[in-house]
């Protein structure tokens, strides 16, 4: 059976740990959930990953709608969120249509959306309308031009706004938030002060739960690994050796082997030729 969003919040009442990581299409999912993944988010942060985007903003509905229901269609057990990705809730109307495309056709059970007083509007809105929406603050991506690809919220007056936000979008109806790169304390500050779960990305340990991107937990990439994250396996080495062997073995002419091919009786086989021998003859 599903996760809902009343699972997810229990898991914060009974103050147990919760793991969310990001996938984006069929095989991530399958393994995330037999992993034991209780959330599953399909962020927009596939643009780098997926993509090869140097940022998030490039990402399209149409993107994020095709990725969320490769997820969605072998997923059986985890909550599955999708982010909203850049301008497509900048009014009302917009969060409304692209939520309703996110949810009909990318078949996801609950929205992301970065921001705090300035989309509380759009917020209010889906809630109303009965979505589930997370919030996210602190280093929000979308928003990485104006703020910078850095630590938030580190002065008193940022991180006193911060928990402003956080304390906004709980009222306004979110069933979770995401913090990503603040300081530790404010962090657990605000996860103590918010009833609803606290998902940390680079926020520290005191967060409710925890969230990673896919191809830095398992190490896909070479480039050095975020800060923030922690690389569980290399599995990107892996894949390239295996692909080296597969090369080297084409060149060498031992794949395939008989064992990767099939055998045909020779006497139809000589039917054959020989009719074709006829037929050109003719």
């Amino acid at each position: 059976m599903r996760r809902t969003i009343a699972d997810v919040q229990k898991m914060k009442r009974m103050g147990e740990r919760i793991s969310m990581l990001t996938v984006y299409d069929c095989a991530s999912a399958l393994i995330a959930e037999r992993a034991g993944v209780p959330m599953l988010l399909v962020g927009d942060s596939l643009g780098m990953v997926m993509l090869g985007y140097d940022t998030t903003l490039p990402v399209t509905l149409d993107d994020m709608v095709r990725h969320a229901a490769a997820v969605t269609r072998v997923s059986r057990e985890a909550l599955v969120v999708g982010d909203l990705p850049f301008m497509t809730y900048a009014t009302t109307q917009d969060a409304v249509t692209s939520a309703r495309r996110m949810m009909q056709e990318g078949g996801v059970q609950a929205l992301k959306l970065e921001g705090g007083a300035a989309i509380l509007p759009q917020f209010r809105r889906l809630v109303e309308l009965g979505v589930p929406v997370m919030g996210h603050l602190g280093l929000t991506p979308q928003s990485q031009h104006q703020i910078g690809l850095r630590v938030q919220a580190k002065r008193a007056a940022e991180a006193r706004r911060l928990l402003e936000d956080a304390l906004a979008l709980e009222t306004a109806g979110a069933f979770a938030l995401v913090l990503e790169l603040v300081p530790a304390p404010l962090a657990e500050a605000v996860s103590k002060r918010v009833s609803i779960p606290v998902i940390g990305i680079g926020a520290g340990a005191g967060c409710d739960g925890q969230v990673q991107v896919w191809h830095d937990l398992l190490g896909l990439f070479e480039e050095k690994t975020p800060r923030h994250a922690r690389r569980y396996a290399s599995i990107g080495t892996a894949m390239e050796n295996a692909v080296r062997a597969y090369v080297a073995d084409v060149r060498a002419g031992s794949f395939p082997s008989a064992a990767q091919s099939t055998v045909m009786d020779e006497a139809e086989l000589a039917a054959a030729l020989d009719a074709v021998s006829a037929k050109d003859r003719g």
